[in-house]
């Protein structure tokens, strides 16, 4: 594992996402015309990726993570700075995008990163900062923002149900709430292995390893789950077959629940570099994915190709 790739931490962190009809990941509001008006930025990529808005949002910095807000007028992302991440946000004002501003909740004392947006309307995200004043341990939860009635956000809540005495890492939803994400928690099979929560009357329960069809004895992270929870891109590090130092995976799920077992999605999308959080815009446009420090996107039709081949 290439240490040191987002935090001064010896962590590798770790989307979300909609493909309309066939699948989606962390559509973010649930809703389904939710994120149709994004105006997005020229030139539009094609099958080749680009950096996003270079300038604004891909720059010198290490940046990464994608997701739009549900209204599709805002757009928010990590960005490290001096050793430590923070969550940035642009706003369209109706001609362009504008220069990125730190977002409200994310405290300059600690690392945040990994933003995404819940059916319910909350922005997730993870970060290093404690639970309380009691809290010694340097390892990273998933938090939760509620939007406030001025139009931002209040204050930041712990996921006390999920969050164990190790990394939790990258949050991704499916459309009934169920909870897929990393952590490197006692008793997986690797680094850091993938789990599920499932939201069930009205909490979560006991997160579940997805199992060794998708985890295995090296880093499985940036989980990104299909709206219906039947299929799931990830990133996973030194595989036999990786192009890189990291390499997007996908698998499918049956009717019975049991996962297929994961495949490279190919040299299209991966590369010598590392390539992590993977998301889909909600239009199922375009397909977003963080590599060689900048947030990168292209046609998400090739995308869509991989996935109903093995549909089939």
């Amino acid at each position: 594992m290439e240490k040191d790739l987002r935090f001064s931490f010896s962590h590798v962190l770790v989307c979300s996402v909609a493909i309309w009809v066939l699948f989606s990941c962390n559509n973010p509001s649930g809703k389904g015309t939710t994120g149709m008006n994004i105006l997005y930025p020229t030139p539009l990529p094609d099958s080749i990726p680009i950096p996003f808005l270079p300038g604004i949002v891909s720059g010198d910095s290490l940046d990464f993570n994608s997701v739009f807000s549900p209204d599709g007028k805002s757009f928010y992302f990590s960005r490290t700075e001096n050793n430590q991440s923070h969550i940035y946000t642009i706003h369209h004002n109706g001609q362009n995008w504008n220069s990125p501003t730190r977002a409200t909740f994310s405290n300059s004392l600690y690392s945040d990163a990994d933003p995404t947006f819940g059916v319910d309307g909350k922005l997730y995200f993870i970060s290093n900062r404690p639970k309380d004043q009691l809290d010694s341990l340097i390892d990273f939860d998933i938090w939760f923002v509620n939007p406030s009635p001025q139009g931002d956000w209040e204050e930041p809540i712990n996921l006390g149900s999920i969050n164990s005495d190790s990394s939790e890492f990258y949050i991704s939803f499916t459309k009934t709430g169920n909870l897929y994400f990393a952590s490197s928690r006692a008793g997986g099979f690797g680094a850091e292995d993938i789990y599920v929560s499932k939201w069930d009357d009205g909490q979560y329960s006991t997160p579940v390893n997805l199992g060794n069809a998708i985890n295995s004895q090296k880093s499985e992270y940036d989980p990104c789950i299909s709206i219906n929870g039947d299929f799931i891109i990830y990133t996973s590090t030194n595989r036999e077959d990786t192009f890189g130092k990291g390499d997007l995976y996908g698998s499918t799920v049956d009717q019975k629940g049991a996962w297929s077992q994961s495949f490279n999605l190919g040299k299209d999308f991966n590369t010598k570099s590392r390539e992590f959080c993977a998301y889909i815009t909600p239009d199922s446009k375009y397909f977003f994915f963080s590599s060689e420090g900048n947030v990168k996107w292209m046609d998400a039709k090739l995308l869509l190709e991989q996935f109903t081949k093995r549909s089939k």
